[in-house]
């Protein structure tokens, strides 16, 4: 039995993430509007992706990690456009802030970077 990571096109054009064991079941339980909640009040939905996964684990992380995605990155999914999708994440890490909670080597060296430049001006400025 297999764990599946699901994208539906909601009626208000927004996109619904979640994951489910069931596909099926579950695509049918939204269309019909018997899962109270976000897609309920957005009917009707479409299934625009999925994909299967060996564990529940693994979908939930699938799941959490597109709910995290721009709408043009989830666009981008939904057509298989796996250059735009890394284009727009490349672009991301770009303009990510060094006041992000990013604990990367990149984002570190940047951090290192900054500060030096900091403090460089700071005493060129100082009078000797």
């Amino acid at each position: 039995m297999g764990f599946w990571a699901y994208m539906l096109h909601c009626a208000d054009r927004s996109f619904y993430v979640g994951h489910t064991d069931d596909l099926e079941k579950r695509i049918a339980a939204h269309q019909h509007g018997h899962i109270a909640g976000y897609t309920s009040t957005r009917l009707p939905v479409k299934l625009v992706w999925s994909e299967e996964f060996p564990t529940r684990y693994e979908a939930l992380q699938a799941e959490r990690r597109i709910k995290g995605w721009s709408r043009a990155k989830k666009l981008a999914l939904t057509r298989g456009d796996w250059e735009l999708i890394s284009a727009l994440a490349r672009n991301r890490e770009e303009r990510a802030s060094t006041n992000s909670a990013r604990t990367d080597a990149v984002g570190t060296a940047r951090q290192k970077t900054s500060a030096e430049a900091r403090a460089k001006r700071r005493s060129s400025t100082e009078l000797p």
